[in-house]
């Protein structure tokens, strides 16, 4: 699915990032503005490190910048990213709502059809000996 010029690469870059709760909570704490990886590192039960590394998949995945100040590394959600990735979710929903409209037609045409062989095909008929009625 190609989504806005993004390859199916970077739509699942995409997604993987946003599959994980510390990764989505990181990014809802950079929307509010720049904040540094060590200060992020504070909010959550893990290490420097480990949350480094959730700032990188999130920067891999183009949902937020890095850029360092001194000896900080400030990182800022990319509101253009988290765009995208709702376009990209709109696009499956509309996708998704075609196909269940058109598998429901079917299956109300299959019904309707379903419907006017059983009224002509003679099960009133008296049953046969051995059958119950």
């Amino acid at each position: 699915m190609v989504v806005d010029g993004l390859a199916d690469e970077a739509v699942d870059r995409l997604f993987h990032a946003l599959a994980d709760a510390t990764r989505r909570d990181i990014l809802r704490r950079c929307v509010r503005g720049e904040l540094s990886v060590s200060r992020l590192a504070e909010a959550y039960p893990m290490s420097f490190a480990a949350v480094q590394k959730h700032v990188t998949v999130l920067e891999r995945a183009g949902l937020v910048t890095k850029q360092r100040r001194g000896r900080e590394q400030l990182v800022r959600t990319d509101p253009d990213a988290v765009d995208r990735a709702r376009q990209a979710l709109d696009e499956l929903e509309t996708a998704w709502r075609s196909r269940v409209d058109r598998m429901s037609g079917l299956l109300a045409d299959d019904a309707g059809s379903d419907a006017g062989t059983a009224a002509g095909s003679g099960d009133d008929k008296e049953p046969t000996e051995g059958q119950d009625r």
